[in-house]
């Protein structure tokens, strides 16, 4: 799947995504509360760095919690860039946010961040090169030393196992009151537009981008985290 074709898909879902994912919102709270342990020590007036921001999750969380920290935010689809403002508006800290609208390479130069979140985001890069590059772009905007926290589907594929975990995961999905059409077009996502790599892989790539190797501290079905600093 392209940008245009996936920017298109996240602008249809922007309204209404985090109403649809509101019954599996236990994932985004547990890796949102091992997050603020492992930013814990930037400094009070510390920049973050959120590369998929999406609706703005994460940033909610961490305005509410580091009130001198600001924050950038880089998300190609205009929905959900648009949903991101609103809720920041909503909450009283706009002003510490600048959204961008377009991809990391097209965001301006600014000072080093100490910072950066990329939530379910690498994912979609199906080639390896292309992510290793992505998790490079990152590290070159971090200050030395700075802190990444990553998240992405990963697994397996070729394992005994993941046939079984899959079905588990979809059936957990389904809780979301996903209708059993959409249940099925996410296997076939998952199989073509998804790059599902086993755990060791992942790690490969990110530390081939200028960053310590990886820790895991969060894993829920398919989903896993790291967090690592810029070597």
């Amino acid at each position: 799947m392209d940008r245009t074709q996936l920017e298109a898909i996240f602008d249809q879902q922007a309204g209404a995504y985090d109403q649809q994912w509101a019954k599996l919102a236990a994932f985004r709270d547990g890796i949102h509360l091992l997050m603020a342990s492992i930013f814990s020590g930037l400094p009070p007036d510390a920049r973050l760095l959120c590369v998929g921001a999406g609706t703005g999750a994460e940033i909610h969380f961490f305005a509410e919690r580091f009130p001198g920290w600001t924050f950038v935010a880089v998300e190609p689809s205009a929905g959900m860039v648009e949903a991101a403002r609103s809720r920041a508006q909503r909450h009283g800290y706009l002003e510490r946010c600048t959204f961008h609208n377009g991809y990391l390479e097209s965001l301006p130069d600014a000072a080093p961040f100490d910072g950066a979140t990329s939530l379910l985001v690498s994912q979609f890069l199906l080639d390896a090169g292309e992510r290793t590059e992505f998790f490079r772009a990152i590290a070159t905007r971090l200050k030395p030393g700075g802190v990444l926290a990553s998240s992405d589907l990963a697994s397996d594929r070729e394992a005994p196992h993941y046939a079984s975990l899959l079905d588990v995961w979809l059936r957990t999905l389904a809780a979301s009151d996903l209708t059993p059409e959409r249940a099925q077009q996410m296997r076939a996502a998952y199989d073509r537009d998804v790059a599902i790599l086993p755990v060791p892989r992942v790690e490969e790539i990110i530390a081939s981008a200028g960053f310590e190797p990886p820790v895991q501290f969060f894993q829920a079905g398919l989903i896993h985290a790291w967090y690592t600093r810029r070597a």
